[in-house]
């Protein structure tokens, strides 16, 4: 009989035992992921699997649901906007300021091209990397001294699978996606990752810390989160 794994950031994930596998094998389709397990094999290690798989299991995913990037397609956050208008010349042309981008695109353009897809992909990646870079290791620096947790440094990366991370070090790593979050939601991530200088789990004393520097919504928080997803 199957087994159901629901996971907040990857979905349904189905295991199915299957007498001739010798080890898990993972295929991800449109409705879930479906997992090709030994018999014998834990729910313990099946699991354990997908965290050390996790990140290319979300890309996989995500790719998979990635809307297509045509005339139609928008993005409409606090801090970053994009659109896609029809131009005059047989060329891309994208004009992008802090917060705002507009793609210019030729008027006979095959958006249904894969080409295409991928350096839309990338040159939308590339500006929220840019903004990101502008705005939120300026707003970690003063949220740390509000609340008086200094960290080592900060990185902004493409984490497709975390928000952000903090290492014993006090480095922290920022994903670029979360520019597209609303303020708040921002806040609370870097919030977050300043509470992982002090509390290196998420430990009882980790979320007491966060929960007091949120004004006691570190829970209401994290839902409102999961609603959002690292992907464009």
């Amino acid at each position: 009989m199957d087994k159901i794994i629901e996971d907040d950031e990857l979905g349904r994930l189905i295991v199915r035992v299957n007498s001739r596998a010798r080890s898990l094998v993972f295929r991800t389709k449109s409705d879930a992921v479906y997992v090709s397990v030994p018999p014998g094999t834990t729910l313990k290690e099946v699991k354990q699997a997908v965290e050390n798989l996790r990140g290319k299991l979300l890309a996989s995913r995500q790719k998979l649901a990635r809307p297509l990037i045509d005339l139609n397609y928008k993005i409409d956050a606090e801090h970053f906007k994009l659109s896609l208008v029809s131009g005059e010349k047989d060329q891309f042309l994208a004009n992008s300021r802090l917060g705002v981008m507009e793609i210019v695109c030729p008027p006979h353009a095959d958006f249904t091209d894969e080409k295409l897809q991928s350096w839309l992909h990338k040159v939308i990646e590339e500006s929220l990397r840019r903004n990101a870079k502008s705005i939120l290791p300026s707003r970690l620096a003063s949220l740390s001294k509000q609340c008086g947790l200094p960290y080592s440094s900060v990185k902004i990366n493409s984490s497709q699978g975390r928000w952000g991370s903090c290492s014993a070090r006090k480095d922290i790593n920022l994903s670029y996606y979360l520019i597209l979050l609303p303020s708040h939601l921002i806040d609370y991530v870097l919030l977050h990752e300043l509470c992982h200088t002090r509390e290196m789990n998420h430990s009882e004393r980790f979320w007491a810390l966060l929960n007091q520097l949120t004004e006691g919504k570190a829970l209401a928080l994290r839902g409102e989160l999961r609603k959002y997803r690292t992907e464009i």
